[in-house]
């Protein structure tokens, strides 16, 4: 389910997030935007691929890791394995249906 949250998101510089089984979107314009939407489907199969608690788990770990070893926030956002598969893919609308199971897992060893 998709939503607009403009509230929510309104002193943030997210378009959008993605919490289990909600795709939360900053501005009703957004609705349009598939790539947006196709990056946060991604996002959906992996919480459901790992249970969400481990995906929550494993996305905090990871982005740490690459804080501290980055010293940049946003870097280090992107370095994540889940986000580097989401940007990588998002282009792709077939790939979420098409993705198969654990593909971030690449993203990690590369």
């Amino acid at each position: 389910m998709i939503l607009v949250c403009q509230r929510l998101l309104k002193n943030t510089k997210i378009s959008g997030i993605t919490l289990f089984p909600f795709i939360l979107l900053k501005r009703p314009e957004d609705l349009h935007n598939e790539t947006l939407i196709n990056h946060e489907k991604i996002h959906l199969r992996q919480q459901v691929e790992l249970l969400l608690i481990f995906f929550y788990l494993w996305y905090v770990i990871e982005y740490y890791y690459w804080y501290f070893k980055l010293k940049d926030p946003f870097l280090a956002y992107k370095s994540i394995s889940f986000e580097r598969e989401a940007y990588a893919m998002e282009n792709d609308l077939n790939y979420p249906d098409s993705r198969k199971f654990w593909s971030f897992w690449k993203y990690i060893l590369d």
